[in-house]
């Protein structure tokens, strides 16, 4: 897993393919989909070819996989007899603005019961195995490629997302870190809660992912710890700066101001475990040099 790890974030993408091909030949294929695994945990894919099949990708993993992996569901759809996703509810419109801009594939999203999933396919395959089965590289399916309407804001506003989930704290900062961005500019929180650091929507951004994603279409910036929003910015192309922690997940590159899997994402790191000071200092400092237009201070906000 190191290894992998490795050679993903040192865009070693054919080298990690390879590690990928090992892992399968040694895996028992009677595990394969155990039902008496998590999903997140259970792998899919035997190998199969699925040229010319009817095949089911299935989404076992978190709403950032399902959208950061998203975008090879086209490149899949074009080899295939018929192609189905089986998706987190939520974001079963989202990924159909992928399907709609484009006519030279078709591809039926079904939201995944976890009570009653679909059954098998002639191929099935978790969507964060695609690359691997694609062997295609991030850059062969740049942002954007999820789509939404924007929300009626003011012109050039930020979003703000502080909170990435229990599960991971360490990716979190705390909210009042993020007070003096919202004195040098117009900016909206992406958390589904309320809050006081002086944000135009202090009630919170609703929770619904269309609603959400409308909210991103229209900012000018997405400043963002690592969690859904930044993989949902990334994919609508919108400029984001995302703050990671000390040791990071294996998407992103330690030292690395720049991300294989969006362009448009500028990497903030801790220097040290938990000193999220110290990057938010240095995202003040770029944002006081950025030009966003409109009135560029704002000591409140009104609701």
């Amino acid at each position: 897993m190191s290894k992998w790890t490795a050679a993903m974030r040192a865009g070693a993408f054919a080298e990690a393919w390879l590690l990928c091909e090992q892992s399968l030949r040694d895996r028992p294929p009677a595990t394969r989909d155990d039902h008496r695994l998590p999903y997140h945990l259970r792998w899919v894919w035997d190998g199969r070819d699925y040229a010319g099949k009817h095949v089911l990708v299935r989404c076992y993993h978190g709403l950032g996989d399902t959208i950061q992996f998203a975008r090879f569901l086209p490149l899949l759809a074009r080899r295939t007899a018929s192609l189905t996703l089986e998706v987190q509810p939520c974001l079963v419109e989202l990924i159909r603005s992928l399907v709609i801009k484009d006519d030279d594939f078709a591809i039926e999203v079904v939201a995944f019961d976890h009570s009653n999933p679909l059954p098998p396919s002639e191929c099935d395959l978790e969507i964060t195995e695609l690359d691997f089965a694609l062997r295609a590289a991030p850059n062969a399916a740049q942002p954007p490629y999820l789509f939404a309407s924007r929300d009626v804001r003011p012109a050039d506003i930020i979003g703000l997302c502080y909170g990435a989930g229990g599960w991971d704290p360490e990716r979190s900062l705390p909210q009042e870190l993020l007070a003096p961005l919202c004195r040098q500019k117009r900016c909206i929180t992406l958390m589904p809660e309320p809050t006081a650091i002086g944000v135009l929507n202090p009630q919170g951004c609703p929770f619904d992912m269309d609603a959400t994603a409308s909210l991103v279409a229209s900012t000018k910036l997405v400043i963002t710890v690592d969690t859904m929003i930044a993989h949902l910015a990334g994919a609508m192309g919108r400029p984001t700066w995302l703050l990671l922690k000390h040791a990071p997940d294996w998407r992103w590159t330690p030292g690395s101001t720049a991300s294989h899997w969006y362009p448009s994402m500028r990497l903030y790191h801790q220097d040290r475990p938990g000193a999220w000071s110290a990057v938010v200092a240095r995202v003040e400092r770029d944002l006081a040099d950025l030009h966003i237009g409109g009135s560029e201070r704002h000591t409140s906000h009104g609701a």
